[in-house]
């Protein structure tokens, strides 16, 4: 398995992946789990060779200590990565990937800035920033994100779309936990306390799709969140919506079409996300 640190090795190694066959990309920022095997297994299936990233983005994060506690496992990681078969690793520095003067960004103007983009401003820009440039790195084929981060995926879907981007950008199902938690590089993070009520996100999606899938309202739904989220002391909700999964406009009334709701809750000093596709 190839280490690449600068942009010239990994615009180098990626070139000769590229002539052996097609390339698949998983870009990560480390700690990994197996939501992000997933991701690599996904891309073998469909690909001769897959290049993953480790890069703790710093644009992509609005409080400067939620950087800086973000779990670096990097032995670990790559010794995940190389067993699972991946061919080359892009593990850059901050330096490289900003050099100093850098002043561009890219962002998809409405789609992040909405929904929890308007919780977490400017998160979902530097999402789109570092997509780009890894993006334009790299040059792979297709590239695989998890659709636990949904408006993430639909944000970098719009963005290869919009900038006529080669990459495909493919979307793979959430992997959890035992008791329902959507896999995170977060979770380790999570005092016992926390972590034990943590699953009350899922459980909450998994009754709010009940309640719409017995022919309630999405104002019935989302009152069975937030009165499961009121339950659970460790749990402060910060952002619920429901929208139209294939617009991202926000629903209400009775379902029609199918449905994304995402759901956002602190736990101590940890922002947990998660999200489920249902139809009425």
């Amino acid at each position: 398995m190839l280490i690449c640190k600068t942009i010239a090795e990994m615009r180098s190694a990626a070139a000769a992946l590229r002539d052996a066959g097609s390339v698949g990309l998983v870009t990560t920022m480390g700690a990994l789990h197996a939501g992000h095997m997933a991701l690599v297994a996904a891309a073998q299936a469909d690909h001769a060779n897959v290049i993953a990233t480790i890069f703790v983005n710093p644009t992509q994060f609005g409080d400067p200590s939620d950087l800086e506690k973000y779990p670096r496992t990097e032995q670990a990681d790559l010794a995940m990565l190389q067993a699972a078969g991946v061919a080359a690793v892009f593990m850059p520095d901050v330096d490289t990937m900003y050099p100093a003067g850098s002043e561009t960004i890219v962002e998809t103007t409405h789609l992040a800035n909405i929904l929890h983009g308007a919780v977490r401003p400017g998160h979902f820009r530097g999402v789109a920033t570092i997509v780009t440039k890894l993006f334009n790195i790299i040059g792979a084929d297709a590239a695989y994100f998890g659709e636990k981060d949904y408006q993430q995926l639909a944000v970098i879907r719009r963005m290869a779309h919009d900038l006529s981007m080669p990459t495909t950008v493919h979307g793979v199902p959430t992997v959890r936990e035992a008791d329902g938690l959507a896999m995170s590089s977060r979770n380790v993070r999570l005092t016992p306390d926390d972590r034990a009520a943590a699953p009350v996100l899922h459980r909450a999606l998994l009754a709010a799709e009940q309640v719409i899938q017995a022919g309630g309202t999405i104002e019935d739904a989302t009152d069975a969140i937030r009165a499961m989220i009121a339950d659970v002391p460790q749990a402060t909700l910060v952002g619920l919506d429901v929208v139209d999964a294939r617009t991202f406009t926000p629903v209400s009334g009775r379902a029609t079409d199918t449905l994304g709701i995402m759901i956002s809750a602190q736990f101590g000093d940890v922002l947990l996300i998660d999200q489920k596709e249902t139809t009425p």
